[in-house]
């Protein structure tokens, strides 16, 4: 029924078709934008055009949806935009997973909210809750309070306000099993006794502290994968709530966000050779730093090299290939405009210069392409795993650049590290190997790495940003 504010304005059967009209150039916006976000080429106007889309759907169901307050409707939309826009501009990219996970969060509180007010409001009126719109916001509970609080406990890892480090309990397995159960048997009554809201209440508590419960034994670099899978989880949370309302632009938005998140997490998950299962539960990153021996470089036989960065310019600038592979250390360090000055350099230089892009480098997918799109870098140089791995025997320096567990051999050499079997870009197959790194200190698995002692690798120790701007200097008096 058409009661919102074109009631009257238009012939009822003018507004339905053109409201289907425009949720259905919505939702093929929305698929675009998802799909253009797949490259780095067309990301930004997918982007666009996906945010195109949702202002379509919102505009439509203000106008198709009667609301007590228009008024504090759109201010609570402009403030919104406010803080998003503020946040946009102002968070650093090293930051950005950060903001990704608390998105994600939000994202799942509001879709949870909206569903226990619309059963309360059914509640309210007296009128029978049917049991599928029960069922949908059981559902759309648990997985917006597990959503909220997970997501905001990723963010307090990566943030560092709690360790990254995986945090475990006795029989924290069984007292997680047990919470499920008792959110299932709490359910099962409220769908018996659909008018007692004290049980809703208590859904919402144990599904918060579930949230928590799940990311606690969370660590190390799965924190990523964890995030993209609570983007999932968020979509899915809002699909349930697009049920709730009968709204089926909220079904397929969410619908969508979930799927995609989730194939997402299935890429990164192939891309460290783990399962999901092993990721949520396998408390990851708790590890020493010992390799564990029979590696490819036993930390106790080999010693590191060093190397200044003048020597560093002059095998850079005299190579015919170089392969620069970014981790989280230029991210910190916010090195990437340096680095691609590096290669401009050395491209005037005549060396062919490319970029080695892991799949989970940094903390959170894509982070690496991200910070090198904002330096101009061209997307040709960039190449992935299955690309640039079969050339680096040919390549004459790998210039590692703040990344770690994915260039450690161990994972493909080693059989008792924790990491073995996991993908990484084979950089020790180079010619020679430079790491630019602040200390020995290992990288988010909480591995020592076999790279820095192999014969052919050379430590630059110092901070990303500080030691490229040294080697762009140095490569400019090679002429």
């Amino acid at each position: 029924m058409i009661d919102g504010l074109v009631s009257g304005v238009l012939p009822a059967e003018w507004w339905t078709t053109i409201a289907r009209l425009s949720n259905l150039a919505a939702a093929a916006l929305f698929i675009v934008g998802i799909k253009m976000l797949g490259s780095p080429a067309t990301a930004r106007r997918g982007n666009w055009l996906a945010a195109v889309g949702m202002a379509m759907a919102i505009g439509v169901t203000l106008l198709d949806r009667s609301a007590v307050n228009y008024g504090a409707l759109l201010a609570t939309l402009v403030a919104g935009s406010v803080v998003g826009l503020i946040a946009a501009k102002r968070v650093a990219m090293t930051d950005m997973p950060q903001m990704v996970g608390l998105l994600n969060g939000l994202g799942g509180a509001a879709s949870a909210l909206v569903a226990a007010a619309e059963y309360w409001r059914i509640v309210n009126t007296g009128a029978p809750v049917p049991t599928d719109t029960a069922v949908t916001v059981i559902a759309g509970l648990l997985i917006g309070g597990v959503t909220l609080t997970g997501s905001f406990m990723a963010f307090a890892k990566l943030q560092g306000l709690v360790t990254g480090a995986p945090i475990t309990f006795p029989l924290q397995q069984p007292v997680n099993f047990g919470l499920l159960v008792g959110f299932l048997a709490s359910g099962a009554y409220l769908l018996i006794h659909p008018g007692d809201l004290t049980v809703l209440w208590l859904l919402t508590g144990i599904s918060l502290v579930q949230g928590v419960l799940v990311v606690l034994p969370i660590g190390g670099a799965d924190t990523p994968v964890v995030i993209s899978l609570l983007n999932s989880l968020s979509g899915l949370a809002a699909s349930a709530a697009g049920f709730v309302l009968g709204n089926e632009m909220l079904v397929i938005a969410g619908a969508l966000v979930g799927a995609s998140g989730l194939i997402l997490t299935q890429i990164m998950c192939k891309a460290m050779n783990r399962s999901l299962t092993n990721v949520l539960f396998g408390a990851f990153g708790s590890v020493s730093t010992a390799t564990g021996g029979g590696g490819s470089g036993d930390a106790g036989s080999h010693t590191v090299r060093s190397i200044d960065p003048e020597e560093c310019a002059m095998m850079l600038g005299y190579a015919r290939s170089v392969a620069i592979v970014p981790g989280y250390g230029m991210a910190v360090a916010q090195a990437q405009h340096a680095v691609r000055e590096l290669a401009d350099q050395l491209e005037r230089l005549g060396v062919d210069v490319r970029y080695a892009i892991h799949p989970v480098a940094g903390r959170m997918p894509g982070h690496m392409n991200v910070l090198l799109a904002e330096a101009n870098v061209p997307y040709s140089q960039l190449c992935d795993l299955d690309d640039i791995n079969p050339d680096f025997e040919r390549v004459d320096v790998a210039l590692v650049i703040g990344a770690n567990d994915v260039v450690n051999p161990d994972a493909r050499d080693n059989p008792q590290s924790p990491i073995y079997g996991m993908p990484i870009l084979e950089v020790d197959r180079a010619k020679h190997t430079i790491v630019i790194k602040r200390s020995m200190n290992p990288g988010f698995a909480g591995l020592d790495n076999a790279l820095f002692y192999e014969d052919k690798t050379m430590m630059l120790f110092g901070s990303a940003k500080e030691k490229v701007s040294e080697l762009v200097a140095s490569v400019k008096e090679l002429s």
